[in-house]
C-alpha cells in the first residue's frame, strides 16, 4: 500500500465479503479481520488473501507479533529501504542539473532542453516506476489512488515537454526561458517542464523514504519489546545444564539464570535468592527481590544471585507475548477520527481528478494559454495527494502505544484514547491498588518488663513461621527484617499447633508462646489489663488488626498490623486531582478501614463493604450523575466494575480476569502510573487531532491555490512532501513522553 486510499479500497473489498469485518491500517500495513471460519481457518485466510490480490495488492497471513519481530522482518524492511534509497540517490543526482538549468538562465546553453530530456528520462521512467506501476494496477481495477495523481502529474509534465521539444519551438538551439514561481503566459510549446517531472519524482521518493524510515521508528517500541527475550537458555537435564534455544523450553522444565542473564520465560523460582530488574516490562527502575516461590517474568534480568526457575508459561503464553499482542491490537485499531479520515481519503482522489480536469477546462475557457492551464492542472494533481491525511492517526498510535509499552502502560485500542479525553471521575479499588494487598507490621508494643520489642518480635516470628496465614507471614517477615536475618534463621518452634481462626501456640527455646486474638488468649487464661483493652479498641476502630503475644502464660505484648498503603498512593491521588479527576475509594473492607485508608491518601468519597455487584452499582451511579468514569482494580471481584466503567484500568500485578476486562493494563504496581496512562492517552489523542487538523488544512488551502495558478508544480511537490513529514515528526514527539512514576 502506498497511501490511505489504498487502505480504504482494501478495507471496502474485505468488508463486502459475507460475515467479514475488517480494518486495514496503512501505517502497520496489516488488516485486522473478524469473521466466522465456516469452512475452516485456512479456507477463510485463502479467501481473504485472494480478495486482496483481486484488488491489486499482495497479502499473506500475518505471523503472531512474537514471531514477526525477528531478523526476517528487520531484513525485509531494510531491503525495501535500500531499494528505495537507490532510486532516490539516482533520481537526486540526475535531477539537480535539470532543475539548475531550468531555474538559472545563466546556466542554459544551446540544446539544454534535449540534455534535460536525457537526464530526466531515467528519473521519471526508472526511479518513478513504483508510482507508475501502482497507478496502472489501480487503473486495471477501476480505481485511483495517490499514485494515480503522482503518475499523471509527472507523465503529463514529461509528455508535454517532449511534445514541445519535438513539435514546438522548445527544441531550438537558442531556446531560453526564466524560472517563475507562477505560470506566465507564453507560446504553449516554447517551454519544457522536465524539472517539474524530475523534481516532483525526487521529492516524492524522498518523502516515501522518510515516511518508511519514520514508520519503522514509530513501530520500534513493539519491535524492541519483542526482542527483549532471551535467545537460549541453560535447562537442567538430570541436574546437568544443557543450553537449548528458548523455543524448545517446555512448561515444567527447570532452567538456570546466572547474574546478568535474562530470564527466558515466565516461571516460579525454585532455588536461589536474587534481585530481578523488571524495567523492561514495567518501567520500574529498582530491582525486585525474589526467592523460592516468587513469580518471575521472561525478558527480565537477574541482577545478582544464581536462580533456578521452573517454567510455567512459554511461547505465546508468556507475559511478554501477551503484552506484544495487546500493543499490536492497539496499533492496528482505528479511532473514530481515523475512520472519518479514511472515508474522506477514499473519495478524495477521484474528486481531485475531477478538480484537475475542471481546472484545465476553466483556464482554457477564460482564454488563458494552454501552458498556464496545463501548469495549474498539474499542480492540483501533485499537491492534492492525501499522504498526510493517511499518516495522521496511525503514526501517532504507533508511537504513543509503543511508548506506553516501554513504560509498562498497555493501551488496548484507539477507542481507549478517545474515552480518556472525557474522564472526570476515577474509582479506586483499595486492596492491591491503593494498598499493597498484603498485611504488614506497623507497630510493636511490649507489655513485659523483661522482653524488649526485638525479643518479643523474635519469639512471635519464630512461632508464626510455622503458619501460612497472611498475618503469620507478615509477622515472620517483619521479625526477619528487624533482626537482619533470613526467615529460615529464626528459632524453630516445637509442639506447634494451629488453632483455626484464633491463633497459634508452641514452644520456642523452652518458652511457651501463644500468638492470636484477644479471645484466644483469654481461653488460655492470659489476663489483659484495661490499658491494653483500651489500646486494642482504639487500634481496631482505626481499621487495623491487633495480635496479642503471650509468653509463659503472661501477656508479653501486642503486634499491630495493617494492609499498608503504598508509598506512592497519596501522590497518585494528588496527580489525579490535577488532571481533573474526582477520586472515589471502593472496597469490600469494613467502613473504618476504608476511612483510614481514604484519609491517608486524600480521598473524600468512600464506598465500603461492597460486593462485586455493589462495585458495579457504584460505577453505574456515578455514570447516572453524568460522570465519565475510570475504574482501577486488580482482583477477580473488580472485573465486572472494570467492564462497566467508561475506562477500565487493571494493575498488571493483579489477576488475569481483571486484566482481560480492562482497557488499559498497568504493568507496575505503582498507582501513579494511572495518572501517567491518562496523560499519555490524552497526549496521543491530542497529537492525532493536531495531525488531522494540519492535514485537512493543508489540502483545503493548497488545492484552491494550485487551481488558481498560484503554485509552481515543483513547489507543490515539495509542499506535499513537507506536509507528510511534519505529521510524522509531530507524532514522533510522543517518544519523548516521560512517566512521573519512574
Amino acid at each position: 500500500m502506498t497511501c490511505a486510499s489504498c487502505a480504504s479500497r482494501i478495507e471496502k473489498k474485505l468488508n463486502r465479503l459475507d460475515g467479514v469485518t475488517a480494518s486495514v491500517n496503512y501505517a502497520t500495513e496489516k488488516a485486522r479481520v473478524e469473521a466466522e471460519a465456516v469452512d475452516g481457518r485456512d479456507a477463510l485466510v485463502e479467501r481473504l488473501v485472494a480478495t486482496v490480490e483481486k484488488t491489486g495488492y499482495q497479502a499473506e497471513p500475518s505471523a503472531p507479533p512474537e514471531a514477526d519481530a525477528g531478523d526476517d522482518a528487520e531484513q525485509r524492511t531494510d531491503r525495501e529501504l535500500r531499494v528505495l534509497r537507490r532510486r532516490l540517490v539516482v533520481a537526486a543526482v540526475l535531477t539537480v542539473p535539470v532543475v539548475a538549468w531550468a531555474m538559472l538562465p545563466a546556466l542554459q546553453f544551446d540544446h539544454w532542453g534535449w540534455a534535460s530530456l536525457v537526464l530526466s528520462l531515467p528519473v521519471v521512467g526508472w526511479a518513478g516506476w513504483p508510482f507508475h506501476r501502482a497507478a496502472a494496477v489501480n487503473a486495471r481495477h477501476g480505481a485511483a489512488t495517490m499514485d494515480t495523481l503522482i503518475s499523471l502529474g509527472t507523465l503529463a509534465a514529461f509528455g508535454w515537454s517532449l511534445y514541445a521539444l519535438v513539435f514546438g519551438t522548445a527544441g531550438e538551439a537558442s531556446m531560453r526561458h526564466a524560472f517563475t514561481f507562477f505560470p506566465a503566459e507564453s507560446e504553449a510549446t516554447s517551454a519544457v517542464y522536465f524539472e517539474v517531472a524530475s523534481a516532483v519524482t525526487t521529492f516524492l521518493l524522498l518523502g516515501r523514504w522518510f515516511e518508511k524510515r519514520s514508520k519503522r521508528r514509530a513501530g520500534s517500541a513493539l519491535r524492541d519489546l519483542l526482542q527483549m527475550g532471551a535467545k537460549d537458555v541453560a535447562v537442567l537435564r538430570d541436574d546437568e545444564e544443557v543450553r537449548i534455544p528458548v523455543g524448545q523450553l517446555a512448561v515444567g522444565d527447570r532452567f538456570v539464570v546466572r547474574p546478568g542473564e535474562k530470564i527466558a520465560v515466565d516461571g516460579v523460582v525454585v532455588a536461589g535468592v536474587s534481585g530481578v530488574d523488571m524495567s523492561m516490562l514495567t518501567g520500574e527502575s529498582l530491582p525486585v527481590d525474589v526467592s523460592p516461590g516468587s513469580l518471575v517474568s521472561g525478558a527480565t534480568v537477574n541482577t545478582s544471585g544464581r536462580l533456578v526457575v521452573r517454567a510455567t508459561r512459554v511461547g505465546a503464553d508468556t507475559q511478554l507475548a501477551q503484552m506484544a499482542r495487546l500493543v499490536e491490537q492497539a496499533q492496528s485499531g482505528k479511532a473514530d477520527v481515523q475512520r472519518l479520515a479514511d472515508r474522506i481519503a477514499g473519495v478524495f482522489v477521484p474528486v481531485v481528478l475531477v478538480v484537475a480536469v475542471l481546472t484545465l477546462g476553466a483556464w482554457l475557457l477564460i482564454g488563458a494559454a494552454p501552458e498556464e492551464a496545463f501548469t495549474a492542472a498539474v499542480a492540483v494533481l501533485i499537491i492534492a495527494c492525501p499522504c498526510a491525511l493517511g499518516l495522521a492517526t496511525p503514526t501517532a498510535l504507533l508511537v504513543g502505544t509503543g511508548r506506553g509499552a516501554q513504560l509498562g502502560i498497555l493501551i488496548r485500542g484507539p477507542e481507549v484514547l478517545e474515552a480518556s479525553r472525557g474522564i472526570d471521575a476515577v474509582v479506586l479499588d483499595k486492596t492491591g491498588t491503593v494498598t499493597a494487598g498484603t498485611m504488614g507490621l506497623t507497630a510493636v508494643h511490649s507489655a513485659h518488663a523483661e522482653l524488649g520489642e526485638r525479643e518479643l518480635l523474635r519469639l512471635a516470628g519464630a512461632l508464626e513461621s510455622g503458619s501460612e496465614h497472611p498475618i503469620a507471614r507478615a509477622v515472620t517477615a517483619a521479625a526477619a527484617d528487624t533482626l537482619g536475618t533470613r526467615i529460615g534463621a529464626l528459632p524453630g518452634a516445637g509442639d506447634f499447633r494451629n488453632h483455626e481462626g484464633r491463633g497459634v501456640s508452641g514452644i520456642v527455646e523452652d518458652r511457651e508462646v501463644a500468638v492470636g486474638r484477644r479471645a484466644f488468649l483469654s481461653e488460655r487464661g492470659v489476663a489483659v489489663d484495661t490499658g491494653v483493652e483500651a489500646m486494642l479498641d482504639d487500634v481496631e476502630s482505626r481499621g487495623r488488626t491487633a495480635v496479642l503475644v503471650a509468653v509463659d502464660g503472661a501477656l508479653a505484648g501486642v503486634l499491630i498490623l495493617a494492609d499498608a498503603v503504598k508509598d506512592s498512593s497519596a501522590a497518585a491521588v494528588a496527580e489525579l486531582r490535577e488532571l481533573g479527576l474526582a477520586p472515589t475509594l471502593l472496597t469490600g473492607d469494613n467502613a473504618s478501614t476504608a476511612r483510614r485508608v481514604a484519609e491517608e491518601v486524600g480521598v473524600d468519597d468512600v464506598v465500603a463493604e461492597a460486593l462485586p455487584e455493589d462495585k458495579v452499582a457504584a460505577v453505574a451511579a456515578l455514570q447516572r450523575q453524568g460522570r465519565t468514569v475510570a475504574m482501577v482494580g486488580d482482583g477477580v471481584n473488580d472485573a465486572a466494575a472494570l467492564a462497566q466503567a467508561d475506562l477500565g484500568m487493571a494493575m498488571g500485578t493483579g489477576t488475569d480476569v481483571a486484566i482481560d476486562a480492562a482497557d488499559i493494563t498497568l504493568m507496575r504496581g505503582d498507582l501513579r502510573s494511572v495518572a501517567d496512562a491518562v496523560r499519555l492517552s490524552r497526549q496521543t489523542l491530542s497529537t492525532i487531532r493536531s495531525n488531522l487538523f494540519w492535514a485537512f488544512l493543508y489540502n483545503t488551502v493548497a488545492i484552491p491555490l494550485a487551481a488558481l495558478g498560484l503554485l509552481n508544480p515543483m513547489l507543490a511537490g515539495a509542499a506535499m512532501v513537507l506536509s507528510s513529514l511534519s505529521v510524522v515528526a509531530n507524532s514522533l514527539r510522543l517518544r519523548r513522553f516521560r512517566a512521573r512514576s519512574g
